[in-house]
C-alpha cells in the first residue's frame, strides 16, 4: 500500500492552526470539543494529513480569534511559480515558521519574549549561536 503524502499547503495551514492553538493555551482536546471533533482529528488537521474544509477553517479561525488569512501567512510559493522579490521574504522565513510550529520553538519563543533586559536577551542569542556552532562541527 502506498502512503499518501500530505499536500504542502495543508501542512502549512495545519502548522499555523497548531501555532495559534498553542499560543492561546488551548489543548487539542479543547479545540476538538469546540469543533465537535476528537483530538485525533485535530492532530490530523495540524499535521496536514486531513485537509481542513472552508467552513471548518472558518470555525477554527473564530475559536482561535484570528482571520482565515492568518493560516495562509508565510505560505511558500508553489513549486514552479515565478519567484518575485515579494515572495523572497516568505521563502526565507519558511524555516522560522517550521520551527515555531514545534513545541520547543513555541516554548522558547514565549520564554524569550518574557525577558525584558535587552542585554540578557543578547546573551541568550549569543549562547544559542555558540551552542549551534558546536553541534554543527
Amino acid at each position: 500500500m502506498i502512503k499518501k503524502v500530505p499536500n504542502p499547503i495543508d501542512q502549512h495551514v495545519g502548522s499555523r492552526v497548531r501555532i495559534r492553538r498553542v499560543l492561546v493555551g488551548m489543548s487539542q482536546e479543547k479545540l476538538g470539543e469546540a469543533l465537535g471533533l476528537t483530538f485525533q482529528q485535530v492532530q490530523k488537521y495540524e499535521k496536514g494529513t486531513n485537509r481542513i474544509g472552508a467552513s471548518r477553517l472558518q470555525q477554527i479561525a473564530s475559536i482561535l480569534g484570528v482571520t482565515i488569512s492568518f493560516f495562509f501567512e508565510g505560505l511558500p510559493p508553489e513549486t514552479g511559480a515565478v519567484h518575485t522579490a515579494e515572495h523572497a521574504d516568505e521563502s526565507d522565513t519558511s524555516h522560522v515558521i517550521e520551527f515555531l510550529s514545534t513545541t520547543e520553538g513555541l516554548q522558547l519563543n514565549k520564554a524569550f519574549a518574557r525577558i525584558k533586559d535587552p542585554k540578557v536577551r543578547r546573551r541568550v542569542v549569543d549562547l544559542v549561536s555558540t551552542l549551534s556552532q558546536e553541534h554543527a562541527a
